[in-house]
């Protein structure tokens, strides 16, 4: 699963490595090319994003992009996104009963629950708790909760991933986040949060956009678009290497594979997806 680094051969300057260097740097566009490119289509990004940077050198942006445009974007993202990713939530979430506990009941923490496109794939009589650091969320998420009355919601709490300090340890059978882990600063911190609520035997299921292999043209545009990106998108990293933490958290089993989302013309590609057992 990691993503592979090219490396420039040691050598001492006979043709051969050169000529195996020139090999290198075209199948690797993203090191080949020098920093000062990449430096400039970044400025070009921030020239046409210029009065997001300079709401925000005010100090504007964030509470608007909070309140109103990331609310407002990701509802009508969401459209086309749960359209495109649809199948590989349906196989994602199908093993979901599995994790009920003994009594039969299957309690369920949503981390950044966002405008609730996940609920459609839950189980009926599930027992959700929602919880995003976005309280602007809470109209839209209304809606989807008004869709989907297969679904108990036991209550939304305004936390982040790495706060959720009113979730009892050890109180869920089940804990779900889907592009979520890509704005935080600490993913680390996040899976012990869930590692903390999960019952031994839970699981944590994820669907997250990762940073590209560094050899190709779509780890180059990233790193091109990550600082506008970063900005315009509420923290959303296009450059995380998510599987590292996964693998290196302490769940006794890890369920997870690259997958492609057919969105062609963003740089949120791709994805890992797949769930992890405490």
């Amino acid at each position: 699963m990691d993503a592979r680094s090219c490396k420039r051969s040691a050598g001492g300057g006979s043709k051969a490595p050169e000529r195996e260097g020139c090999a290198v740097r075209m199948r690797c566009p993203a090191l080949a090319m020098r920093e000062g490119t990449i430096l400039l289509l970044r400025a070009c990004m921030a020239l046409l994003a210029m009065p997001v940077h300079v709401l925000a050198l005010v100090g504007l942006w964030q509470p608007f992009c909070r309140k109103v445009f990331f609310p407002s974007f990701c509802e009508r993202f969401s459209v086309v996104y749960e359209r495109k990713a649809k199948k590989q939530k349906q196989e994602l979430f199908r093993n979901l009963p599995d994790f009920r506990s003994a009594s039969g009941e299957l309690n369920l923490l949503e981390i950044g629950t966002g405008c609730g496109t996940n609920f459609q794939f839950y189980p009926p009589g599930c027992k959700v708790t929602c919880t995003d650091i976005n309280p602007g969320f809470q109209q839209s998420l209304l809606k989807n909760m008004g869709k989907n009355q297969h679904v108990s919601y036991e209550r939304f709490l305004v936390a982040a991933g790495d706060a959720l300090h009113e979730v009892p340890s050890a109180s869920m059978d089940a804990v779900v986040c889907t592009l979520v882990l890509c704005s935080v600063p600490d993913v680390s911190s996040i899976l012990k949060e869930v590692l903390r609520v999960l019952r031994p035997g839970g699981a944590f299921y994820f669907l997250e956009h990762v940073a590209a292999e560094r050899c190709s043209w779509k780890h180059f545009w990233q790193q091109v678009f990550y600082p506008t990106w970063k900005l315009v998108f509420d923290g959303c990293c296009l450059t995380k290497e998510t599987w590292k933490a996964l693998e290196e958290a302490n769940f006794s089993e890890l369920h997870l594979q690259r997958t492609t989302v057919a969105m062609p013309w963003t740089p949120i590609q791709p994805h890992v997806i797949g769930y992890a057992v405490k």
